[in-house]
Parts: structure tokens; sequence; C-alpha cells
């Protein structure tokens, strides 16, 4: 499931979609997947992405490539997840790949961060665990 985070990418208009069905369909999708993606690995993720947003929002301009840097960290930390007793699924792993991909600007992550935010909210309501 590739999640496309601009409706228009030239006017920045971001996809609004994304945001609730999107959101919630792939959340579903992961949370149905045995034992994998327990709500505190996906929190762990998420809680990077969120880091690096700030980040991005407050460090100058000349800092992007250095945020671009550890979010492209998060691909290979994902698949180590997976690797290590499937703390993660490779579903999760695509999502993770697909979603830094797209990622060339602090806006692209800010839309990212909203949308893994969005999908946060239906995962907690479809990932039942103690």
């Amino acid at each position: 499931m590739t999640i496309q985070f601009w409706k228009n990418r030239e006017t920045r208009e971001p996809n609004p979609e994304i945001f609730w069905h999107a959101a919630e369909k792939l959340s579903e999708k992961l949370a149905n997947q045995g034992q994998a993606n327990k709500r505190t690995q996906i929190r762990k993720f998420y809680d990077e992405v969120l880091r690096l947003d700030q980040d991005a929002k407050r460090l100058p301009e000349e800092q992007w490539p250095n945020i671009l840097v550890r979010l492209n960290l998060l691909v290979p930390k994902a698949v180590y997840a997976w690797g290590r007793n499937n703390l993660v699924s490779e579903d999760f792993v695509n999502f993770i790949k697909e979603s830094v991909r797209q990622i060339q600007n602090k806006e692209d992550l800010a839309v990212f961060a909203n949308f893994f935010e969005a999908f946060m909210g239906f995962y907690r309501k479809h990932k039942k665990e103690q």
C-alpha cells in the first residue's frame, strides 16, 4: 500500500485522504499481523519521526542534510527490527521505506509526521494488546 503524501506536489497541496482513509486502512492491516508490530515498537519509530520533524522546524536550513541522514536511518532500523524476531512486519518496513523515499524537504517530512500521527490514532484502536 503506497501512501502518496501530496495531492499536487507542485502546489504543495497535501493529499487529505491519507489522514483518514489511508491511515485507518494501513493501521488495520498492520494491527492484524500477529505478534509483529507491537505498539511499543511502532511508537519508537513514530517518536523518532516527531523528533526529526521538530528538529527540521527549529534548525537552520543548512542542517537539513543531517536530518535527512537521520531520516534515512529509519529504514535500516526498521529492517533490523523485522529481522529481530519480527518485532515489526515486512509491511511496516515497506511503509517506512516508501515514506522515506518521498521525503525531499521539510514540508514532506511535516506531512509524513502528520500522517504517522493519524496512523497512530487508528493503530491504538486496532491493535489490542496489554
